[in-house]
């Protein structure tokens, strides 16, 4: 039971992450005109998300991950290497 647990969240998780990289990546891209109108960093919402804010969301989302399943695991006490 514990086992269905974990993956249940895992790809919980994952499907979240993909949800917000398809966001950032595909329709802020698609919206960049709308965008535009908004400022960040005296740069246009749509060119700013391109050229910096997406990779930085990126970055966010890998650390994340990573942080996360590393409590997951040790919540479920299981490991990565052959411990």
């Amino acid at each position: 039971m514990q086992t269905r647990q974990y993956w249940r969240r895992n790809l919980w998780l994952t499907g979240f992450l993909l949800l917000i990289w398809f966001v950032v990546t595909f329709v802020a891209s698609y919206y960049a005109r709308e965008l535009d109108q908004f400022m960040v960093f005296g740069f246009p919402l749509g060119f700013y998300m391109g050229a910096q804010g997406a990779l930085i969301i990126y970055a966010l989302i890998i650390a994340f991950y990573a942080w996360y399943m590393n409590r997951l695991d040790r919540q479920f006490s299981t490991s990565e290497g052959g411990d």
